[in-house]
């Protein structure tokens, strides 16, 4: 026993020196990022100083009529590093291509990771656009705000999205319901097992050729709401675009496929809570049943819904047709009321993938609840008008500040 005492120590104190150590370090790494963090963008994404490395193997273009969504890329890609004794550094387009990134970077093991969804589009006169490109950016640092990671330079990032885009115009589909898929994504590319902020970064974008996000096209979609699982909560990550987010979501998609729906409707609280749809903000067209007008509920951006760039063009757009929008909390309930007292309209989810994706049914406790749409547009009429002029915004067919032409 005596004998063993001296080592007992000894190991005691390794112990406390190797935690000192790794404290440390943590708190090493946790002072560069948040001096990272805090500092106003002074490290700028300068598109003059981008270099191009055309493929020196050019793919073949997949027939429209082929194309699978978000399974076909363009022959280029964009990458920029960021390190804390540079900044971000200068930007290059390379070949589409995998990524050079360490085995022990955090985002690989913590999900510091987050990501955009945007497109790009030819208009009848071969000029390719974006649809409110600041939003995504915008939302873009706060999701890296949220995580700790850098922030991007909103403007030099666009402007060297612009240069992929000019570089890869040929694989934007020239039909109108096509068009280029947009991925900026935002990734640490810290070489430190620990949890720790981030202290290297890598914006990189890809790019996929796309047609309707359904194969079945403008169809309506049946939902189903199950309180099993939940999408989001007061206090976590639900109004970013973290990878994390999506990850979860893909058991219980799949289970209510596997029940004969394509989508499911988040709830949340012990009053069911309706959040959004699949990774769509969900909209509801009925009449109030405290006045009996019409209006188009949503929920709120209360910190557990995703702000989309979709959603925000739809209510603008709403409201400047003089309809009632509601943003406020609603209940699964009120949504099966209104189904019953014959005051539902209509209902559609919105998101940049499928622009907006009208519903026929909902599917909760056991029960499907029909929803009315209009067998000539396979959709209500107000969610096959909101679709038409969204897409016409988008293809330059009804100008419009949202739409940004790529000069």
């Amino acid at each position: 026993m005596l004998r063993n005492k001296p080592q007992a120590t000894k190991t005691k104190s390794s112990a406390r020196k190797v935690t000192k150590l790794t404290k440390k370090t943590v708190k090493r790494v946790s002072k560069r990022s948040q001096s990272t963090a805090a500092t106003p963008i002074s490290s700028i994404m300068d598109v003059n100083k981008l270099t191009i490395t055309h493929n020196p193997k050019p793919k073949a273009k997949v027939p429209l009529k082929d194309l699978k969504f978000g399974h076909t890329f363009t022959d280029h890609m964009l990458e920029i590093d960021f390190t804390p004794e540079e900044g971000w550094g200068a930007p290059r387009i390379v070949p589409h291509g995998p990524l050079s990134l360490d085995p022990a970077a955090s985002s690989l093991h913590y999900g510091l990771q987050c990501f955009e969804g945007m497109k790009a589009y030819l208009d009848d006169d071969k000029n390719i656009r974006l649809f409110r490109p600041e939003m995504n950016f915008k939302r873009m640092n706060s999701s890296a705000d949220r995580l700790l990671l850098p922030r991007i330079d909103e403007n030099g990032a666009l402007k060297c999205l612009e240069k992929l885009l000019q570089t890869d115009k040929s694989w934007i589909p020239d039909q109108y319901g096509y068009s280029l898929y947009l991925r900026p994504t935002l990734i640490s590319a810290t070489p430190f097992l620990g949890v720790a902020p981030p202290t290297h970064a890598k914006f990189f974008v890809i790019a996929s050729p796309v047609g309707p996000y359904y194969p079945t096209g403008f169809a309506p979609v049946k939902l189903l709401a199950d309180p099993q699982y939940v999408r989001a909560w007061p206090g976590g990550t639900g109004n970013i675009k973290c990878g994390g987010n999506y990850a979860l979501s893909i058991r219980p998609q799949r289970m209510a496929m596997e029940r004969g729906y394509q989508q499911l409707l988040w709830l949340f609280g012990e009053d069911h809570q309706v959040t959004e749809v699949g990774t769509m903000n969900q909209f509801w067209f009925m009449k109030s049943k405290k006045t009996g007008q019409e209006e188009l509920v949503t929920a709120p951006l209360d910190g557990t819904i995703l702000p989309g760039v979709t959603r925000d063009s739809v209510i603008k757009l709403a409201r400047s047709w003089g309809i009632n929008v509601r943003e406020e909390a609603y209940t699964i309930g009120e949504v099966l009321d209104a189904v019953n007292d014959g005051r539902m309209i209509e209902a559609f989810g919105t998101g940049t993938a499928a622009i907006v994706s009208p519903v026929k049914a909902l599917g909760f406790d056991g029960k499907d609840y029909d929803i009315p749409i209009d067998a000539a547009l396979n959709a209500g009429k107000l969610t096959n008008k909101i679709a038409d002029t969204l897409q016409d915004i988008q293809f330059g067919k009804t100008p419009h500040e949202w739409s940004k032409v790529v000069m």
